[in-house]
């Protein structure tokens, strides 16, 4: 069975599932600002981990992430028990988020979040990862840093992305939407928007 973390009202329309990156667990901080934000926002967040990160839990030894095959299982897993992709919103940061933009249409979920979707390899532009963002029928906001090393603004504008695709760019923003000191922007700030344009994409979205 798979494990949640639950912020916000259970009453909520819609659930944002979230699933986290490759690095950092379902209560990371960035992880836990998001949640934190939306729950406010009035929206009912759902967080769970992949089977690698929460052996990593378990043992306290750093694997991989598992194959894409069992990540993919794993979201598929996860939409079942909360009752359908048809009352969820799906997506997460970095490697989650990608993960669920595999399966979204599949699940039939009513929308997509991706925090950071790494787009390619850092320093590998030539790998992409967006074979299946051309095709994707599920509504989709992508909230994306500008410089962010997994995909900048004049790259991502070459992709050809499907129509139901939003991208919202935060100035100065890395691949956690952080800032340099030197911008005059901060990294609150730049959260802070994210969450806000994430609650007015999801309270946009008419629960089937």
């Amino acid at each position: 069975m798979t494990e949640f973390l639950f912020n916000g009202p259970d009453a909520a329309p819609l659930t944002l599932v979230l699933a986290h990156g490759a690095g950092g667990p379902m209560d990371s901080p960035f992880m836990e600002t998001i949640a934190g934000g939306l729950a406010g926002s009035g929206i009912r967040v759902a967080r769970f981990e992949f089977p690698y990160m929460r052996r990593r839990r378990e043992t306290g030894s750093r694997s991989a992430p598992d194959s894409e095959p069992v990540l993919m299982q794993s979201w598929r897993d996860a939409i079942a028990q909360l009752g359908g992709g048809r009352a969820l919103v799906i997506g997460g940061k970095s490697l989650g988020g990608r993960i669920a933009s595999m399966i979204a249409d599949e699940a039939e979920a009513r929308g997509l979040v991706c925090l950071g979707y790494p787009f390619h390899p850092p320093g590998k532009s030539e790998r992409l990862r967006v074979r299946h963002l051309g095709q994707l029928r599920t509504p989709a906001l992508l909230i994306q840093g500008t410089r962010d090393p997994f995909g900048r603004p004049e790259e991502v504008g070459k992709y050809k992305l499907s129509v139901a695709i939003q991208i919202e760019w935060l100035e100065d923003g890395d691949h956690s939407f952080k800032p340099r000191p030197r911008s005059g922007r901060s990294a609150a700030a730049n959260l802070g928007t994210a969450i806000a344009r994430v609650a007015e994409f999801v309270k946009a979205l008419r629960p089937a």
